[in-house]
């Protein structure tokens, strides 16, 4: 859910000391760097100095597992869980491991959070995306590559929130507004960094 897997907290690194040259060679999505040297957010450069609330400096890659169920009656829902840091629901997912690709974080961390194991060859890995993230500052962003798995099953198959979800629930997602209000009705918000995306994918 948007933790960097390799980091148990705030990476110390002074960030005046870090390879930004190396970091931009090997970006998922280009950046600039302000008058001190540091990289600048690059689709929201006027968000407060810093990295906010995130642990990292600059951009970190995370991954989504977005995992719908369609049954005979064409009736679809959407695999989602209850984030424990009180940020909402959102799709599962994570930051990569290192040396990790995106699909196999993704199926790792769906497995994680869900303990829902699904084939790689399940999944369409899609364009990888900015992140809005609450969390962002100008000097540390999110961007995330989405997987996408459609199953066809009469009853989706049994989830169980595990790891940093506090649940994992299969929710009506027909279009964005049934899913919004399904998790209203749960008394959650959908997480703000996930929001454009599956408005874009339901």
């Amino acid at each position: 859910m948007y933790n960097v897997t390799s980091q148990n907290g705030p990476d110390e690194t002074d960030p005046q000391r870090i390879d930004w040259g190396l970091h931009r060679r090997r970006a998922v999505i280009g950046f600039e760097f302000d008058v001190n040297g540091l990289p600048v957010n690059p689709i929201e450069p006027d968000l407060p100095e810093g990295r906010g609330e995130l642990w990292h400096w600059g951009e970190a890659v995370a991954t989504d597992a977005i995992v719908t169920n369609t049954d005979a009656e064409g009736l679809r829902e959407l695999l989602m869980i209850e984030r424990d840091d009180d940020h909402g629901y959102a799709v599962p997912g994570g930051g990569l491991d290192p040396d990790e690709d995106g699909l196999a974080a993704i199926v790792r961390e769906l497995a994680e959070e869900t303990r829902l194991r699904l084939s790689p060859t399940a999944f369409r890995v899609q364009r990888a995306r900015y992140v809005p993230d609450p969390r962002a500052g100008r000097h540390a962003w999110m961007v995330t590559i989405p997987g996408r798995a459609d199953l066809h099953m009469a009853t989706p198959p049994a989830v169980v929130g595990t790891d940093d979800a506090r649940r994992a629930v299969w929710l009506r997602a027909s279009s964005y507004a049934e899913l919004e209000a399904a998790v209203i009705a749960r008394g959650g918000r959908i997480f703000k960094a996930h929001e454009a995306m599956l408005r874009d994918l339901l």
